[in-house]
């Protein structure tokens, strides 16, 4: 379908949402700190309030359980109200055990979560030990490190990070020793592989054993041909890219024809890219605009991803919410998924709380019948792999929408010379 067509859907998608009372809020955004102050009994945390989701924060904390996603069902703190960062102190815990914590913050729309975060208490003699935050982190390697807080009056032998692709490493995983005693340290864990979550924790080992610090989850970003470095996240079994494409060169590292003249590009049955309004500087947050011809070439992007499929789209449409009856539908799906999706900074007017870290931006795009860019701050295009062949359609093909003034992710098709994002997949 056209873009004009689906605007004016938009417009009469959102008088039907008005008249049906439906809520603008959206959850809040919040992020989770990782865990620190170590002892056998108690720990500190807290959290980090981005966006308080249209209302006020009632409440915040930090909310902890010996079982995975803990809730406000179970052990927390409560640490005022509004938006910004706050610390928590968490008490009474049980020595040599593993706890999970999670920080919360309420509004009026409900209980939103910050990123899970592992630490384990220590035993009575043993080792306390930090792990770091990470740093330097590239699509191969990232610094890590941490600091041996008490030695528990035995010597620390050997100190340094364990790392693994599953949560809680230990000596038995992979492992760079940095050295012995109290003290802060730090190391390099190269050779890792980009677009892949990470488990690390630092270690301390004396006479009685090996303590491990909080476990801090990451995951690597891509690095395009040209050396542009992308952000990723996981949602649900698949990983993506978490900022738009804006290569200028194939993986081959051959030349994507730009094209500025809206006339030859209405005209195009080629492959071909596009800053927003020809403006290059553009190209750091926006990324590319990019022809379905040139997603089509199978070489846009880097090694060992690949443009998504219009299935792929629809898996990841089902993880954030989409009813299984509707995702097969054309149109509007799904009310409260884009909230998910949408980044909190570049709409004009219906910004995202971003929980799956997927980070689409309102970028805007160049329209197929004319060659003009639009809509930049307030919609969002991206292209599929999948053109519409099967139904006798071969001029058209898949793509998503996301807009400001909807929660909604809408399906269809379009002619291939629209300009468009793209996000890749890993393979």
């Amino acid at each position: 379908m056209k873009e004009r067509i689906a605007s004016l859907l938009t417009v009469c998608f959102v008088t039907a949402t008005v008249f049906s009372g439906c809520k603008n809020g959206s959850l809040p955004t919040i992020t989770t700190n990782p865990v620190t102050n170590i002892t056998m009994s108690s720990a500190t945390s807290g959290g980090s309030i981005t966006d308080d989701g249209g209302s006020e924060i009632i409440t915040r904390g930090v909310c902890w359980s010996t079982e995975k996603e803990p809730t406000t069902n179970d052990q927390k703190t409560s640490d005022g109200t509004g938006s910004g960062d706050f610390i928590s102190t968490i008490t009474a815990l049980s020595e040599s055990t593993t706890y999970y914590v999670r920080a919360y913050a309420v509004n009026t729309e409900g209980t939103a979560y910050g990123q899970l975060q592992t630490f384990n208490t220590t035993a009575a003699g043993m080792s306390a030990v930090v792990t770091s935050p990470v740093t330097s982190l590239t699509s191969t390697s990232v610094v890590a490190g941490g600091n041996v807080t008490n030695d528990g009056g035995r010597n620390v032998s050997e100190r340094g990070i364990v790392w693994s692709n599953t949560p809680a490493p230990t000596i038995n995983n992979h492992r760079i020793p940095a050295g012995s005693g109290t003290g802060v340290f730090t190391t390099t864990i190269s050779g890792l592989t980009d677009g892949t979550v990470y488990y690390i924790r630092s270690y301390a080992t004396s006479i009685l054993g090996t303590s491990y610090g909080n476990e801090i989850v990451f995951i690597t970003p891509v690095t395009d041909i040209e050396g542009n470095v992308y952000k990723t996240t996981k949602i649900g079994n698949q990983v993506w890219m978490a900022e738009n494409l804006r290569t200028t060169h194939y993986n081959d590292n051959s030349l994507i024809p730009q094209v500025k003249d809206s006339v030859q590009w209405a005209a195009l049955t080629t492959p071909a890219y596009a800053w927003y309004r020809n403006n290059a500087a553009n190209k750091p947050t926006n990324g590319a605009l990019y022809t379905w011809y040139t997603v089509a070439t199978g070489k846009l992007c880097p090694a060992g991803w690949h443009a998504p499929s219009n299935t792929e789209f629809e898996t990841l449409e089902l993880t954030v919410g989409v009813p299984a009856d509707s995702i097969s539908a054309w149109g509007w799906r799904g009310r409260g998924t884009s909230i998910k999706l949408k980044d909190s900074i570049s709409w004009l007017t219906g910004k995202g709380n971003n929980s799956t870290g997927f980070s689409a931006r309102a970028s805007g795009y160049r329209a197929w019948a004319n060659g003009q860019f639009r809509a930049l701050g307030e919609i969002t295009y991206f292209w599929s792999a999948t053109d519409d062949t099967p139904n006798n359609k071969p001029l058209v093909a898949w793509y998503r929408r996301i807009d400001g003034a909807s929660q909604y992710i809408y399906k269809a098709t379009t002619e291939k010379t629209g300009g468009k994002s793209v996000r890749c997949i890993k393979n």
